[in-house]
C-alpha cells in the first residue's frame, strides 16, 4: 500500500505542478456563483432553486469528467511517451500498483474538487433560501430541499402483454402476417392496449391504488404530494384542462376532494399537497380522477401518478447525490487509464471521448433496438426500414444498453433538483455496479494491458 500511495502523491504533485487542480477548481467555482446569474427561471423560488440545482451539478460533472479524461489520459500515456515511466517500473514496485497508484491520485483528485464545489453549491443554496419569506422557505422546504420517497402503481406490463397476444391471435386468424413484419404489428398491437390503460374519456374516471409499503408506519399525520403528468388528444383555446380529484379509502367518510375543479396544462409535471391518513390500514392509498372536459386525457403508466412522501433531510441527500456522481468520475478515471494503457495520448483522448459518446447515445440506442432496425422507417406507415445489418447490430446495441444502463439508471441530479430521495441503498448500488463491476472489469483490462506493454523500446536519433 505504501508504494501505491506514492504513486498517488506524485500523481497529486504533477497536477499541481501543472496547476490543474487551480485552474478546474476557479472553473468549477466559477460555474457555482456565475450560472445564478445567467440561469432564466420562472420566477418563483422553487423554480429558481430546482434550475440552480440542475445548472451547477451539470456544469460540475461536465467539467470535472472533462478533466478527469484529459487526466487520466496525460498522466500514463505521456509518462511513456516521455520515457519517465522506465524511471518507475525499474524499482521494485510492481506495474499494477504504478497503475493503481495513478487511478488512487486522480479519485482524490476528483473528491476533492467535488468536495469543493459541492459545499458551494449547498452554501449557496442555505444562504439563498434564508433571505426569503417564511411560506416560500416551507414550501422549498417540502418540495425541493428535502429528500422525498416515492411510490408508484405497481406495473401493468403482464396484463398489457396477456391482452396484446390476444388481439394479436386474434387478428393473425382474420389477416396473416409475414415473419418480417410480425414484430412490427406485434409493437403496434402493444402500444394500442398500452394506450387504452392510460386513456381517460370525456366523462369517465381513472384510479390509481398505491401501496405506500413500510412508510405507512412513519407517514401518520404527515401530508403527501401528488405528482401528476398528462397529455391531452386535442388543444383548446385556453391551454389548460379541468381536473377532479379524490384521495382517501373508498366507501368511508376518510376521503379528501377537490372542492373546485383544477386547472391543469398539460405536458407539464404538477404537484399538489394531499391531507395526512388518507390510506388504509394496509398502506394503499386511493386516487380517482375524474375527467370533465370535452376531450380525452393521457397518464402514462410511467410517470403519469405518484405519490412523494417525506423521508429525510436535504444535506445528507445532497452527499449520497454528490456520492454517485463520484463514482461516474472513478469510472471515467479508470476508463481514460485504461486507454493510455496502450495507446498514445493523443489517441486515448480520442477513444475515451469516443466511449463517453456512445455512452451518452443511449436514447437512438434505445431507439433502434425497440423498433428491431438501424434504417430509416417508413414515414407514411410509421413502419421500421430492415436491412441484412440488423441481424448484427442489434443484439450488439442490446449489449451496449446493458452495459450503459449500469451507469445510466442512477440520476442524481434529476433527483436533488426535484426533491427525490437518494437511499444509501441506491449510493451502495451505484458503487458496485458503477465502480466495481463496471469499473473494475476496465481496470482490470487496463493493468493486463499495461503489464504486457513494452516500455524499453529502443528510442531513435537524430
Amino acid at each position: 500500500m505504501q508504494r501505491i500511495l506514492a504513486i498517488t502523491w506524485l500523481t497529486w504533485k504533477a497536477a499541481l505542478r501543472f496547476k490543474l487542480f487551480l485552474v478546474i477548481a476557479v472553473l468549477l467555482l466559477a460555474a457555482v456563483v456565475g450560472l445564478p446569474l445567467l440561469i432564466q427561471d420562472d420566477g418563483t423560488a422553487r423554480g429558481f432553486t430546482q434550475i440552480l440545482l440542475t445548472y451547477t451539478l451539470s456544469a460540475i460533472t461536465g467539467l470535472l469528467g472533462l478533466s478527469t479524461l484529459w487526466l487520466a489520459c496525460g498522466t500514463l500515456a505521456r509518462d511513456i511517451e516521455e520515457c519517465q515511466i522506465q524511471v518507475v517500473a525499474t524499482k521494485p514496485i510492481a506495474r499494477w500498483q504504478i497503475w493503481l497508484g495513478k487511478w488512487l491520485g486522480i479519485v482524490s483528485l476528483n473528491a476533492a474538487l467535488l468536495a469543493l464545489s459541492g459545499g458551494c453549491v449547498y452554501g449557496l443554496l442555505e444562504w439563498r433560501s434564508s433571505k426569503l419569506s417564511a411560506d416560500v422557505q416551507k414550501e422549498l422546504r417540502e418540495q425541493v430541499l428535502v429528500a422525498r420517497g416515492s411510490a408508484k402503481e405497481k406495473s401493468h406490463d403482464a396484463e398489457i402483454d396477456a391482452e396484446a397476444a390476444q388481439v394479436l391471435q386474434e387478428r393473425l386468424k382474420s389477416s396473416p402476417v409475414t415473419t418480417v413484419d410480425l414484430p412490427e404489428v406485434q409493437r403496434q398491437i402493444r402500444e394500442q392496449v398500452k394506450a387504452e390503460w392510460q386513456v381517460v374519456q370525456p366523462g369517465y374516471s381513472r384510479e390509481w391504488q398505491i401501496n405506500l409499503g413500510f412508510a405507512k408506519n412513519y407517514l401518520r399525520d404527515k401530508p403527501l404530494q401528488l405528482r401528476v403528468k398528462f397529455n391531452a388528444a386535442q388543444k383548446n383555446a385556453s391551454g389548460t384542462y379541468l381536473a377532479l380529484w379524490q384521495a382517501g379509502v373508498p366507501e368511508t367518510a376518510k376521503l379528501w376532494r377537490t372542492e373546485t375543479p383544477m386547472s391543469l396544462a398539460p405536458d407539464t409535471i404538477h404537484e399538489f399537497q394531499i391531507p395526512p391518513n388518507l390510506f388504509d390500514t394496509n398502506g394503499v392509498l386511493t386516487i380517482l380522477f375524474v375527467n370533465p372536459n370535452e376531450t380525452s386525457l393521457l397518464f402514462p403508466l410511467a410517470d403519469g401518478m405518484e405519490v412523494l412522501y417525506p423521508e429525510g433531510g436535504f444535506a445528507l441527500n445532497f452527499a449520497r447525490g454528490l456520492g454517485i456522481i463520484f463514482c461516474w468520475m472513478a469510472l471515467l478515471a479508470a476508463l481514460g487509464l485504461a486507454a493510455a494503457s496502450f495507446l498514445s495520448f493523443h489517441v486515448a483522448t480520442f477513444f475515451s471521448l469516443a466511449m463517453l459518446v456512445v455512452g451518452l447515445s443511449s436514447g437512438t440506442l434505445s431507439d433502434a433496438v425497440e423498433s428491431g432496425s438501424v434504417g430509416a422507417g417508413n414515414e407514411e406507415t410509421g413502419a421500421a426500414g430492415h436491412s441484412g445489418a440488423d441481424a448484427v447490430l442489434i443484439p450488439m446495441f442490446k449489449g451496449m444498453l446493458a452495459v450503459i444502463r449500469l451507469v445510466e439508471n442512477f440520476s442524481p441530479i434529476d433527483s436533488l433538483s426535484s426533491g427525490r430521495a437518494i437511499t444509501w441503498g441506491e449510493l451502495g448500488l451505484a458503487f458496485g455496479q458503477i465502480v466495481l463491476l463496471l469499473g473494475g472489469s476496465i481496470a482490470l483490462a487496463g493493468i493486463v494491458l499495461f503489464w504486457r506493454r513494452e516500455l524499453a523500446t529502443a528510442q531513435g536519433t537524430q
